[in-house]
Order: structure tokens, then sequence, then C-alpha cells
């Protein structure tokens, strides 16, 4: 039985026998404010290559009540089962399938997602299609290089607003009929219908065109008020006027319009004209820079996708990482270099997140290459990692140092004219760019695209006693990859990389400042820089300085020593975020003790002026001191940092985003009882700090840890729930409760998310509130309580995987393994479950990799415990 799964050969198959031409889709969601299901009428138009060939479509339903292929009736009971519908008997050449079934609304963010607003009782809808999704509303052949025409008419409730990728029209009846789109894949057509609040603009062409796009932007009434819609127009308007311009191809569709949407998976997605995004991007409450930054990049990484994916569309799942990898780049490349923008500085927010997830997920057991082995649709749903965003966009960065940025975007600019509303492979991205580079990129390809892991780049210098450089090298080391399920560690693979290496000196004022650069091809094992002999040795020399290629870095002994006491005092953000970075990763790798991170850190982050690394560097911190200290150490470098983060908090400027990240830096680890008065007082109003507004998102902030250190108890958190009756409020509210430290609260919580049940979806938690409660429930001073869940999660995990939605076992697979109790008992245990409970393939995966923490921490506080000893 194939459930819901579907093969690569599968798909390759049906390819080769159908070409599809249009959809039909007539949707009745006039009871939608009830919930239930819904009428689904399909009619699709496709050519078969062969006559009496079988195939078949795809359809998560219910029930189904007709199937009529070319004007005969089959029989549902027959040819529906599983996910697919049978289509025996096809003719040569035009083929007309009429299916009409009823489907369901759903509360787990895919398919046709529905919630209701506390605030106003309403219903809002939204469809979320990627990857395999489309087919949970209408019967869909749900590949992406089966594109068509899809024409959308939907019945809805009296005064609410319907979108899709097509303009909306003026309804008839309470009838939207959208024009047919082009032609698209299934995965990013979309319907948002429900009574949301709307803002609209346009966007004008620059030039002789005289084009103008509509611009729209949708959220519910309940965060009409917050809603900053001049600002994200204005962000949308950079992106509209960079993108056009880097990729000389008109915007493809008819107009642009951005939803925000309740209850979103991710952070949003590239529907064709109309993208959904996350609501929390709707800030209620004070935020940073780094927020508003973070919303931007997702935007620019939206808009951008409208010609890479949605214009031309990948073949297959295998170049996924394309799609999002060029979509990141572009975003971050937007973000730094358009006339205008707020952050120029993007880059060293990119070197400081984006790469940091890809260095974690390349050093897992799980790693893959860049161009990933897709197999089925189990294999890429669990393929939206580091390596297909981060990593994939880090050497999209490498290669356009190593091709040019402009030769790179005239290999775009034929890529575009070439394939449009086509579907390609990655050969014919490079085919494209090795035109216009008169690069060959086969060798480059193999070593980058084709192969995992990551390699260390460190310098070896010679300098006599004058302190002249007499030589100068770079090593590059491959090392193994990590063995999985046993077996021998895979070899690890050199790389051509295109790097710059920076020379700092301090100055007079106490900077460091870049007093030289060298840019060069490395390759093989050992690389020589003349360049550099014969210069007075800097205080530092940084190994890819600019962050061109994606690497991990080391410093010799003295830049090490001059970093370790300057790393605050580079003048420029991002230097001093390559060197946060390495000591990251020196921590994670056991090379620099826990103790001395946070040692680095507290001389550092004063100095810090970018709020995104400082922002980062917080949550690194306690996730150190969380995992990677020793146990017996662990108290006393959390007191540590936790009055260094209150001493900070006071010492910031009034009403800065500085002062906003260290309170909540303070409130996430306060834990004695003046600590936690403070908190109290903050929230109660007895206590003020000059600047800081102590509004709603910050006030649960303060609850929850409240709450999770038995300092607020139910009552306190529904009197709180009762001041923010809100989706957010709700969620905050689980939150508090499942961090409450009492056996009781943790049963509760853990009987609500892994003791429901999939066949009753109206008792299941709606995704949102979930992953709330797995957040509250995971309490990091809590590790005794939460002891006895190990064996629970072990017997639990495999039928939830079994009986929900891939979003909602994912959230439970990884939020709930035991990550807390690091031990090789946990090894253990999770290796026994592996190999007994014969899990399919994407959740051993996801297993497998939380184990993988796990044995780092255990080898992270070895080595924080060894550094204890040292005199």
């Amino acid at each position: 039985m194939p459930g819901t799964n579907l093969t690569r050969d599968e798909a390759r198959q049906r390819a080769r026998l159908l070409t599809v031409d249009s959809y039909e889709i007539d949707l009745d969601l006039s009871g939608a404010q009830e919930g239930g299901t819904y009428r689904s009428v399909t009619t699709v138009r496709f050519d078969s290559a062969e006559a009496g060939a079988g195939s078949f479509i795809d359809l998560v339903a219910p029930a189904v009540h007709e199937v009529v292929l070319n004007g005969a009736p089959l029989d549902p009971a027959e040819v529906f089962r599983d996910s697919r519908i049978a289509l025996p008997g096809l003719e040569a050449g035009p083929n007309e399938l009429r299916v009409v079934a009823n489907c369901a609304y759903t509360n787990t963010g895919e398919g046709l997602h529905r919630f209701v607003d506390p605030v106003d009782q309403q219903a809002y809808l939204y469809t979320q299609f990627e990857v395999p999704d489309a087919r949970r509303v209408f019967a869909s052949f749900e590949q992406p290089d089966l594109k068509a025409t899809f024409q959308f008419t939907v019945k809805a409730p009296e005064g609410w607003t319907v979108v899709s990728n097509s303009p909306t029209p003026e309804p008839k009846d309470n009838v939207w009929r959208f024009d047919p789109t082009p032609r698209i894949s299934t995965y990013i057509t979309a319907l948002i219908v429900g009574p949301y609040h709307s803002v609209h603009s346009s966007w004008e062409a620059k030039g002789a065109s005289g084009r103008s796009v509509p611009l729209g932007i949708y959220c519910r009434p309940s965060l009409a008020e917050h809603l900053d819609s001049d600002a994200i127009f204005e962000v949308t308007r950079q992106g509209f006027d960079w993108f056009e311009e880097k990729f000389d191809y008109a915007y493809p569709f008819a107009k642009y319009d951005q939803l925000f949407v309740p209850e979103f998976n991710a952070g949003a997605m590239e529907n064709a004209g109309a993208v959904t995004i996350r609501d929390q991007y709707v800030f209620r409450s004070k935020v940073t820079d780094a927020a508003y930054e973070t919303r931007a990049e997702t935007i620019l990484h939206e808009l951008a996708h409208m010609w890479f994916g949605d214009l031309v569309t990948m073949e297959w799942w295998n170049d996924l990482w394309l799609n999002e990898s060029f979509a990141t780049y572009t975003s971050v490349a937007c973000q730094a270099h358009a006339p205008g923008s707020r952050w120029p500085h993007a880059w060293t927010s990119f070197a400081n997140q984006m790469k940091t997830w890809a260095y974690r997920q390349d050093q897992l057991p799980s790693t893959h290459p860049i161009m990933a082995e897709i197999r089925d649709l189990d294999d890429v749903l669990v393929n939206f990692d580091g390596i297909t965003y981060a990593k994939g966009a880090s050497v999209l960065k490498q290669l356009v140092a190593y091709v040019g940025m402009d030769e790179f975007f005239r290999g775009v600019q034929a890529y575009f004219k070439r394939h449009a509303y086509g579907n390609t492979r990655l050969s014919d991205l490079l085919g494209a760019l090795e035109e216009t580079s008169g690069r060959d990129l086969k060798t480059w390809s193999g070593k980058w695209l084709e192969t995992a892991g990551i390699n260390i780049l460190r310098p070896e210098i010679e300098v006599d006693a004058s302190g002249t450089v007499t030589s100068f090298a770079v090593r590059q080391e491959a090392p193994a990859l990590p063995a999985a399920d046993g077996a021998a560690p895979p070899r690890g693979v050199l790389r051509p990389h295109r790097i710059a290496i920076g020379s700092y000196d301090l100055g007079a004022d106490g900077r460091l400042t870049r007093t030289g650069r060298v840019e060069l091809d490395v390759d093989g094992e050992l690389t020589e820089v003349p360049e550099l002999v014969g210069r007075p040795r800097p205080a530092v020399f940084l190994l890819n300085d600019d962050d061109l290629s994606y690497a991990k870095v080391r410093l010799d002994a003295e830049s090490l020593a001059t970093v370790t006491q300057h790393l605050g005092d580079f003048d420029a953000s991002l230097p001093r975020a390559l060197c946060w970075a390495s000591a990251w990763d020196m921590t994670r790798d056991g090379e620099l003790a826990a103790r001395d991170y946070l040692d680095l850190v507290l001389s550092g982050v004063p100095k810090e002026s970018d709020i995104g690394v400082v922002q980062s560097l917080h949550r690194q911190v306690k996730l150190a001191l969380d995992l990677y200290a020793a146990p017996s150490w662990r108290e006393t470098g959390l007191a540590q940092w936790t009055e260094a983060a209150l001493e900070q908090l006071r010492a910031a400027r009034p009403g800065s985003d500085h002062q906003l990240a260290w309170a909540r830096a303070f409130a996430a680890t306060a834990r004695t009882e003046p600590q936690l008065a403070l908190l109290q007082g903050l929230l109660d109003g007895t206590e003020t700090i000059e600047g800081l507004a102590v509004d709603t998102e910050l006030r649960w902030a303060l609850l929850e840890r409240l709450a999770a250190t038995g300092r607020a108890d139910e009552a306190a958190i529904a009197a709180e729930l009762e001041r923010d009756r809100t989706s957010a409020g709700e969620r905050h509210a689980a939150t508090a409760r499942a961090a409450r430290p009492t056996p009781e609260a943790k049963a509760e919580a853990w009987a609500s998310v892994v003791g429901s049940t999939a066949a009753d979806a109206t008792a299941a938690l709606p995704n949102a509130v979930q992953e709330a409660v797995i957040g509250g429930f995971v309490q990091t001073d809590q590790r005794e309580l939460l002891a006895p869940y190990t064996a629970k999660f072990f017997d639990a995990v495999k039928g939830v995987w079994e009986t929900r939605s891939h979003e909602m076992a994912q959230q439970i697979a990884v939020g709930l393994y035991p990550v807390l109790q690091v031990s090789q008992e946990t090894l253990e245990a999770t290796d026994a479950w592996l190999s007994s409970a014969e899990p399919n393939a994407a959740l051993r995966r996801l297993v497998t990799e939380s184990r993988a923490g796990v044995e780092r921490a255990l080898k992270a506080q070895a080595a924080d415990a060894a550094a204890a000893d040292q005199p």
C-alpha cells in the first residue's frame, strides 16, 4: 500500500505518460464557519502518450462520491484507495477527469487549515500545499513537473474575502470565479478565505514600460492595529526593483499579495502571487531591529521565489535546495546591496545565523549532499534543513565569488528566459552559468553539490625575529563524515574555495581595523600565499574574511590570543561575527570549554553593536550552559551569566534594542529569589527599569519563567490570559501551564500532546498550540522531573509517527526527544529503540539527529570538566 507516499520512480513514470493541461476546481466553503468537511469538485484535462495505459491521480479525502473518466463513471469504492484514484484505460491524446469528493478542514497547517480567532469568533482559512498537500483540497497530479493552469471557483460566506493566485474577482451570489493561472505546479496554488483585513498599494516599474503591479497585505482584523503595512510595502518595492534589474525578467504574475495567516508551520510560502506568511511577523509588541531584518529577509525570500521556483520550477525534489538556496542567497544579497536598504550589514546576520545552522546540520549523521538523493516524499519532508537552505545559500555565495556577480546574474537571466514556465534540473542552471562565466563548473559542482561534509581551513605562518612573515599557507582538512548506524565514517572531500585573508591591527583607539586583504583560490591540502610573505605580521590574520566560502575557520595562536582579548573591538560587524561563529563552533566541537566560551562572551558582548549578533550570543550561551557545561559547574555558570545579564540590562540605554534583548536574556535564566522577585515586580508594576516597556509579549516572557520556577500558578496564568484574550495569549498560556514544575503539570502536558488521537481531529491540539505545549514542557531546569519521560518517548514515538500528519508527528519526534538527559543511558536507550522499532527512514533520521546532539553534549561536557582541572 502506498499510503500517502509517492516515489521518484512513480513520478517519472507518470510524467513520461501524462501532460496536464488544466484544472477547474470548484469548492463550496460556505460552511467554513462551522467546520467539518466541504465539497470539492475537480475537472482536470490531460493528455496521455499511450492508449489503454493506466495511471493515478492523488487525493486525500474522507469520502469520494464521483469519479468520471472520459464520460464513463468509475466506482469510487474500486478506484479510490489510500491517497490515490486509479485511472485505467486512458485514451491516447486528450482525457478528461471529474472527481467529486468531501474534503476536510485541518488544524495541522497542512491542506486547508481552519482557525477560529478567539477575539471575533470568526473562522479564517488558508492553504499550505508544499510538499504534497494540494491533494487534501482537490484531486491533483501531485508532483512539480506536471504543471497546468488552475481555475478556482469558490463559494464562501457573505462578506468574506477570497484570495488566490489570480486577481480576486467581484463575487456573484457569494461565489468567486477566478481567471485561470499561468502554468504552475500544484504546490504553489493557494486559497486564503475569511473576513481578513487588507491594505492595498502598487509597485511601479522603473523605465519606459510603465507597468504597475497591484500589491496587497492581509491579516486578521484582530491584528490590524499592529500591521505596519508601510514598512512591509517599502521592503517589497525594494525587492521588486532589485530583482527585476538583476533577473532582467518581468514579474511573471498579475498581482502580488502577502497574507499574514495564523498557526503557520513555516516562515512563509511562495504561492504564486499569493504569499502566505506566519502572522507572528505582525509584531504586537516591541521587538528589536533583528526581528524586522528577519521579516524583511523572509519577504524578499518569497518574492525571489516568484522567479526561481514559481516561474521556473525544479523537475523533482532533488533540486529543492536550488529553490531555497537561491531564494535565501538573493534575499540577503538584496538586503545588503539594494539602494536604500535598511540592512546593508545583512551578510553579518547571514554569517552569524544561517551559516551556524548549516555547520550544525553538516556535522550530523544525517548530513547529505546539497543536491540530496530524494527517493520519495518521505525523504523530502525531512529535508527542509540547514543543508537545503543555509549551506546551499553559502555555496551559492561561494559560486558568485568564483564566477563573479555580474556573470552569475547574466547566467540567471539566460536561465529564466530559456525555461520560463517550465521545469529544470541543476545542469540547466550550471550550463547557463558556464556560458556567461567561461568557468567549467562540472568539477566544482561534483565537489560542492554532490558531496557532504565541511572543510576546515587553518593558517600556517612563519615569522622571523623582526616580525616579518617568511611563509604563509592555508591548510585544508576534510574530516571524516559522521558515521550512521555503526558504519565506517565516510571520507571527507577537499574542495576548491574562493576566500579572502584579512589582516587586522590594533589602532591607537583600541579598535581592530583591517589593514590588508588578499583574495585567492584555495585548492588541495596546502595552498601557499606568497602575497603575504615579506609583510609585517598583523595582530590578526582572518581566513575567509568577508565570508566568501563555506568552511570552518581556525585562527593561529597569536591571532587567537588577540581575538580573545579584543573580539568586541573589530570596527566592522562581519569579522566580529566570523570570530564569534568560530568560537561557537569550537565550543560545540569541544575545542573550547563552555566556561571559556562564557568568559569570551562576557568580555566581548558589551562592545557588540549588532543586535542580531547579541541575540545569537544570548541563545548560544544559554545552550552552552544548559548542554555543554560540566554538570557540576553548570549552576555556577548560569548564576554568573544571569548576574551579567541583569548588569547589562540595567546599563543598557533606556528604550534601546539592547535593553529589550538583555531583559529577555535575564528573564530566561533568572533563578535566585531576588531575581525572580524582580521579574514579579516588573510584571505587577511594583518594579520598573527606565525605558523598559513591559508590554504584552514581555509580560508573557516574565510569566513563563515565573511559572517554570513555581512562582506563578494556574490563577496567575488565567489572569494574564484574561488580559490577552488572543490566539497568541492562548499559546503563551499553554506554554506557561506546561512549564510548571510539578508532576501533574507535566503529565497533563504530555497527555495533551501524545495522548490525543488522530482519529478524533477535534480532540487533537492545533499545530501551533501543540508546539507551544512542547516548548513549555521541556525546561532545562527540570531534568529530574522530565527523566521518566525518556522511556515514555520511546514507547510512544513510532505510534505517533504512524497516526499523525507529518508536521504534527515531526513536532513531537523532535520536540519531545529527551535531549536534556545527557547521558550514556540515553544513547543506549536510543540505540535499542533504533534497532528494535524498525522506524521508517524519515523517523530514523530525526531520532538519529537528536541522538547526535546528546553525544556531542557528552563530549563537550567532558571537555569542560577537563578545563576545570587545568592549572
